[in-house]
């Protein structure tokens, strides 16, 4: 595949943060929402591939799909501006403001929300036809994650909130990896392998990604987990969202900002 020197695509993340700034609000959302959209089948599909096969780890290798067919369309997870976006910021780009990034952060937001939450009112109804019998294997599964990543970390108070935190942090490390991967190759071959590596690892090792979340978490509430849209919200999205702000940010990021963009000056050789 063809490669590009970190030095020239951390410079792209820069530019791309840039241009999700100045994209419209139109163009945002619709982009935002299919992000949702793809990603919350890609959800769907891999529980539906632990269920059938009884191995989650088949189930994690075949996710990525989603994230692979929604980056080359060119649509936007919030997990990626959340590590976009404030670079432009840091890089002093003409008309790039705090209020700039904040404002693509809650639109991408909205459009993603909307779009895994139109996928889980969509597969809710197909496990259940039409919601006039029980979800079935899948559906239940579903509802089970649902109350296990929302009661079962509210059982351990502020250790269980700070649990789903990091989980938050290591999971957008990952997944910021993928985005930025997937800059280092000019062939869709090669994004396509440096994209699903890191995606893998996120999702076979159970780490909270915020808009993977907006699917499962309210699909399992319309399937009948016993948890409520406050418990889900409080123990699971805010933090989860938290953490894949700051991992995201903090070890993908600054880091590559900091090394190849802002290097430091050589050193002399006494």
């Amino acid at each position: 595949m063809s490669y590009l020197i970190p030095s020239e695509f951390a410079s792209k993340m820069v530019d791309a943060g840039e241009s999700k700034i100045y994209m419209s609000t139109r163009d945002t959302l619709i982009r935002a929402f299919m992000a949702g959209a793809i990603l919350a089948l890609a959800a769907v599909f891999a529980v539906t591939i632990t269920v059938q096969t009884g191995s989650p780890l088949v189930g994690a290798i075949l996710f990525p799909v989603g994230f692979v067919m929604l980056y080359l369309m060119g649509f936007d997870l919030l997990t990626g501006v959340f590590v976009l976006t404030p670079l432009a910021l840091l890089d002093k780009r003409p008309g790039v403001t705090v209020q700039g990034v904040l404002r693509n952060w809650g639109l991408v937001f909205t459009g993603n929300f909307a779009g895994a939450l139109t996928v889980a009112f969509m597969m809710a109804f197909v496990f259940t036809y039409g919601f006039s019998t029980s979800p079935g294997a899948v559906g239940e599964k579903i509802a089970h994650i649902g109350e296990a990543r929302t009661l079962g970390y509210a059982e351990y108070g502020l250790a269980g909130w700070l649990t789903i935190f990091v989980r938050g942090m290591l999971c957008n490390w990952m997944v910021s990896m993928g985005v930025v991967g997937a800059m280092i190759s000019t062939s869709v071959s090669g994004k396509v392998i440096a994209m699903w590596m890191p995606i893998m690892l996120f999702f076979f090792m159970g780490f909270e990604h915020s808009v993977v979340n907006m699917f499962l978490f309210p699909s399992a509430i319309i399937m009948g987990g016993g948890f409520s849209v406050m418990d889900y919200m409080i123990w699971n999205e805010i933090p989860t969202a938290l953490g894949n702000l700051v991992g995201g940010l903090a070890f993908t990021g600054l880091t590559l900002y900091a090394t190849h963009v802002k290097t430091a000056p050589k050193r002399a050789l006494s």
